[in-house]
C-alpha cells in the first residue's frame, strides 16, 4: 500500500496497458476511476467506471471529479480503418478538453502515453532530445497531443506533465504483435528471413508500468518531462523469433527464405486487403516491418533516473510465451476496437 493513497483516473483503463495500471494502483492502495468507451473486464480492477469518450467534456468532468492525478492512455491508435481527422480529434482534441476540465477541477498532474512513432524518419540515435519527424497520422497526432500538454504546463505554476514514449509494448493478455508471432510459430506458419539483422526495440508490460510509477513517485525537476521507454539491450528480429521458438519448445525451421521471396509471397494478401478492406495477418508491409525496418530507440534517460527493469527482454518474451501456452492459445483475440459510430463524432 502506498504511504498516501490517491484517487487516480485512468483513461483507457479497459485496455491492455490500462488493466496493468489499474492492478498496480489498486495493489498499492490507490482509488481508481476508469474513463473508457468500453466497459472494463475483471482484469481492470477499479472503484468507479465512467463510460464515455475523452472528447465529451461532460464525461471527462464526471470521471475526473475528486481525482488528484490523471493517467491518460485512451487514444486512437489502431493501424487499420481510422481516418486522419479521427486521430487528431482524439489524440489532440481529447487532450484539449481534458486539460480544460483539469483546470476547472484544480488537477495539476497528468501522465500521457505518447509513442516513439513521433520520431518517424529522424536520424538515429533516437533519444528524447531528437527532433521528432512523425510520418504516420498516429505519430503526428500524438506529437500534437504533446504540444497541447506543453502549452498547458506553461500556462501556470504547479503543473506537471510526464510524457512516456513507449515502443511496441507486449505481454500476457495482449493479442497484438508478440501474440501473432507466437501463434504463427506455434502453428508452423512462421519463416525466418535469411540474413535479416534489423533491431526491434521492445517494451514489456510488467516493466513499463512500474517504470512509469517509479518516475511519478520519484518526482521530476522538469515541469514537462519526456521519457522514452525501451527494454535494453535490444534484440534483432531473428533473436526475438529464436527466443519465441525456445520458449515454446519448438524446433527452429531449416528453410530460411530470403526477404524478397517472403515479400513476393505476401503480395496476393495485399490484393485481398485492397479488395476487401480486411486487416489480414500477412502483407508485404508486415514482412517489411518484421524483417526489414529497424526500430531502435534509446532509453538512457530513464536508466540514469535510477529505474531497473524487473524482467529482461528474453524473460519478458518467455513469460508471454508461457501465458500463450496456458491461456492465450485457447482464447480468441480480444481487440478493444471502438464501435464505428465513435469515429463519427
Amino acid at each position: 500500500m502506498s504511504a498516501q493513497p490517491k484517487k487516480i483516473v485512468v483513461t483507457g483503463g479497459s485496455g491492455f496497458i490500462g488493466a496493468y495500471f489499474c492492478r498496480f494502483l489498486k495493489e498499492r492502495g490507490d482509488e481508481v476511476v476508469i474513463l473508457d468507451i468500453i466497459e472494463p473486464s475483471k482484469k481492470s480492477p477499479h472503484d468507479r467506471f465512467v463510460q464515455g469518450d475523452i472528447r465529451d467534456a461532460e464525461a471527462v468532468r464526471d470521471a475526473f471529479g475528486g481525482c488528484q492525478e490523471v493517467i491518460h492512455l485512451a487514444a486512437a491508435h489502431h493501424d487499420f480503418g481510422i481516418e486522419e481527422q479521427t486521430y487528431f480529434d482524439v489524440n489532440e482534441g481529447g487532450l484539449e478538453i481534458m486539460t480544460s476540465v483539469m483546470d476547472e477541477l484544480g488537477i495539476t498532474s497528468i501522465t500521457f502515453y505518447s509513442t516513439v512513432a513521433v520520431y518517424g524518419d529522424a536520424t538515429p540515435p533516437l533519444t528524447e532530445e531528437t527532433l521528432p519527424q512523425p510520418e504516420s497520422f498516429y505519430g503526428k497526432s500524438k506529437l500534437a497531443g504533446e504540444v497541447v500538454l506543453k502549452a498547458w504546463v506553461n500556462k501556470g505554476d504547479g503543473r506537471h506533465a510526464l510524457v512516456i514514449r513507449p515502443t511496441v509494448t507486449y505481454g500476457p493478455d495482449n493479442f497484438a504483435n508478440m501474440y501473432s508471432l507466437l501463434r504463427q510459430i506455434d502453428k508452423g506458419k512462421f519463416f525466418f528471413a535469411k540474413g535479416s539483422s534489423n533491431i526491434k526495440s521492445l517494451s514489456y508490460i510488467e516493466n513499463i508500468v512500474p517504470a512509469t510509477m517509479f518516475l511519478l513517485d520519484k518526482g521530476c525537476d522538469e515541469k514537462f518531462a519526456i521519457y522514452n521507454y525501451i527494454d535494453k539491450p535490444d534484440l534483432t528480429s531473428v533473436e526475438i523469433a529464436k527466443t519465441c521458438y525456445e520458449s515454446l519448445k519448438k524446433p527452429l525451421p531449416k528453410f530460411r527464405p530470403p526477404t524478397w521471396l517472403l515479400l513476393l509471397g505476401a503480395k496476393p494478401f495485399d490484393i485481398v486487403i485492397a479488395l476487401t478492406g480486411k486487416n489480414l495477418p500477412v502483407s508485404t508491409a508486415r514482412v517489411k516491418k518484421l524483417f526489414v525496418h529497424e526500430t531502435k530507440f534509446e532509453a538512457q534517460k530513464i536508466l540514469d533516473a535510477g529505474y531497473v527493469a524487473e524482467a529482461s527482454v528474453r524473460e519478458g518474451i518467455d513469460r508471454t510465451a508461457q501465458w500463450y501456452k496456458q491461456v492465450g492459445e485457447n482464447e480468441s483475440a480480444q481487440w478493444h476496437q471502438p464501435p464505428k459510430e465513435i469515429y463519427k463524432k
